[in-house]
């Protein structure tokens, strides 16, 4: 027999799902790796700007500012979506490896956007938490 309020407390949301996707390191560095295979031959130099300030993100968010970094990783996987959205790429190369690892790029960018964003928004620093 399983108990209501066990059943009730081992059941997430989706808010609280995406708030805990944003306040993991493992995102940004996953989408950094993304970004770098994609353009790193031929080297592009403005896209290659967008690794370093994720895995800087990675780097905070272990190092013990969960929240701050949840909204660093959400402004720049955002910048990253929007920009390669602007790119437009032909029918053909869409469904080849390049154009699957594309997508995949840019649903996880829209993940760790959303995520980070929720994390951002609802999260609570450590000074604000010892004050309470």
């Amino acid at each position: 027999m399983t108990d209501k309020s066990t059943t009730e407390e081992t059941k997430r949301t989706l808010v609280q799902s995406f708030r805990a996707w944003g306040q993991h390191s493992m995102p940004p560095t996953l989408l950094a790796s993304l970004i770098f295979a994609q353009h790193a031959r031929p080297y592009q130099f403005f896209p290659m700007l967008f690794p370093p300030a994720l895995l800087f993100t990675s780097y905070a968010n272990i190092s013990g500012f969960k929240t701050d970094s949840a909204g660093i990783s959400a402004a720049w996987s955002g910048l990253y979506l929007l920009l390669a959205a602007r790119r437009r790429q032909p029918f053909t190369k869409k469904f080849g490896v390049r154009g699957a690892v594309r997508g995949g790029t840019m649903a996880l960018c829209l993940v760790n956007m959303i995520g980070g964003g929720l994390a951002y928004t609802l999260g609570k620093r450590e000074e604000e938490e010892k004050s309470e």
